[in-house]
């Protein structure tokens, strides 16, 4: 499998770049669109247009909790609950896309409760499939099946990003973070099924060429049973026990320095929840999360690139870590802006950010098993972060929190089990991809039909749809 795993690696550069172009022409013209429209929107046609923009505003901020019952709203929540979590967390993308809706619409949650929710089910399932991971051997080396220099690049800016998209749910209009994410999702997806098809077509030749070597090895052993030989036969290697493989897949110098990030952001993120918004320091909070993110960020990438610069130079093309591009600046660059924008959509969409950072890792050459366990990783920091804050804020009802993680913490771990044996029994790790894939665009799917629906009533309604100033929530 090993000439399947090193094939894959090759990226397409110039397949990476339109796609980038694709996501900020798209992007960009969809902002350049809000503004144009805010402004025209903006002129209020009665002088009740603030005060029509302030019952919105308290509208939004109604909180329905329904109680915890056995009725089939709750019956139809723990199986959407459950394929979400085993299939998100499977392909490394979490799952928010299907279960802010799910919680919204069947359950009957407002929406800053469903994306509360939807933290905590995201926390349950990748702790489970973190769990399930760690007791698992890489399938081609011997290194941890988590790449934890990635896990260090991305962690921090992911986590800025969450705090820079939940800044922008309030000031963004609902139908343009629609609009934003079904246009990421669209990209995401259709990327990821490509490169799950290039996958499959690669692992078809491997298979191909396994057999023919399979024939000639039968046809030399027959020739060489009729030759007598003093030869002894090669001892097997011994198979290393689960808690020996538990012990080799934990890093604990990388996890404390990411607990620290952790800590460090929940601490901001506590103090910015108890100051007055748009004050002197509440401003002052939001900065101090910059250096924070910046500085750990910065040294992982002064690594990389200083040890893939000496490989380099010595004649030894081996990869740093899991990822098969060159450390470039202009490589980290774009990994720090990916980062971002991953965390970016997981504030405006109550996701973990999985939803660009599972792509992404595929997009730069990490295989399928170590690309879905380094985004479960990385995922459960950035929920768990959200989760502690929702907690402290009040956001979501306790018992029903405590089941729904119950529920994803069982489907995160049977469905990594189950998938995991499918991959070792079929031989095709593309099918991690094709889950990957199918989840944003079914996420992309129940975004787009809610966020239009939500966005005609709104039109109906005459309600405001511009952008809100932040100062004013």
């Amino acid at each position: 499998m090993d000439s399947g795993i090193s094939s894959y690696r090759v990226m397409n550069s110039g397949g990476s770049r339109s796609f980038v172009a694709y996501l900020l022409a798209a992007s960009s013209v969809a902002i350049a669109v809000a503004f144009f429209l805010s402004g025209w929107i903006s002129e209020p046609s009665s002088p009740n247009g603030v005060q029509d923009r302030q019952i919105v505003l308290s509208l939004e901020s109604v909180q329905v909790w329904p109680k915890l019952e056995a009725n089939w709203r709750s019956a139809l929540a723990t199986v959407i609950g459950f394929l979400g979590s085993a299939f998100g967390t499977v392909g490394g993308v979490g799952g928010g896309g299907l279960f802010v809706p799910m919680l919204n619409l069947i359950v009957g949650f407002d929406t800053k409760a469903a994306a509360a929710l939807s933290k905590c089910m995201i926390m349950g399932a990748s702790a489970s499939s973190v769990w399930y991971n760690l007791r698992v051997s890489h399938p081609s080396k011997e290194v941890p099946i988590i790449d934890y220099n990635l896990a260090l690049l991305f962690q921090p800016m992911l986590l800025l990003g969450i705090t820079i998209g939940v800044e922008l749910s309030v000031v963004f209009p609902y139908w343009l973070i629609t609009v934003l994410i079904i246009i990421l999702f669209i990209g995401t997806s259709s990327r990821s099924m490509f490169k799950g098809i290039l996958m499959w077509k690669q692992e078809t030749l491997l298979k191909m060429e396994m057999e023919k070597e399979e024939e000639a090895k039968k046809s030399k052993q027959i020739t060489l049973d009729n030759v007598d030989s003093n030869c002894e036969p090669l001892l097997p290697q011994p198979e290393k026990s689960t808690i020996e493989i538990l012990m080799f897949n934990i890093r604990w110098k990388r996890i404390m320095v990411l607990m620290v990030v952790w800590f460090s952001f929940l601490l901001l993120q506590i103090l910015k929840t108890n100051s007055k918004t748009c004050s002197l320091f509440y401003w002052t909070v939001n900065i101090l999360q910059f250096p924070v993110a910046f500085s750990v960020f910065g040294w992982e990438a002064s690594k990389l690139w200083r040890e893939s610069r000496e490989r380099r130079m010595e004649g030894n093309w081996e990869c740093v870590c899991e990822a098969s591009i060159e450390w470039t600046v202009t490589q980290l660059v774009l990994c720090a802006l990916c980062g971002v924008v991953g965390g970016t959509v997981g504030g405006l969409l109550g996701s973990g950010g999985g939803f660009v950072l599972g792509p992404l890792l595929l997009e730069i050459g990490v295989i399928p098993q170590v690309a879905s366990a380094t985004a479960t990783f990385v995922m459960m920091f950035s929920s768990s972060l959200s989760v502690v804050e929702f907690y402290f804020l009040k956001r979501f009802p306790i018992p029903y929190a405590l089941y729904l993680i119950s529920v994803s913490v069982l489907a995160g771990f049977w469905g990594q089990f189950f998938v995991r044996k499918l991959v070792k029994f079929l031989g095709r790790a593309s099918i991690i991809v094709f889950i990957l894939s199918s989840v944003i665009f079914a996420s992309a799917l129940t975004m787009g039909v809610v966020g239009v629906g939500t966005s005609i009533s709104m039109i109906k309604n005459h309600e405001y749809m511009g952008f809100i100033s932040l100062c004013e929530q």
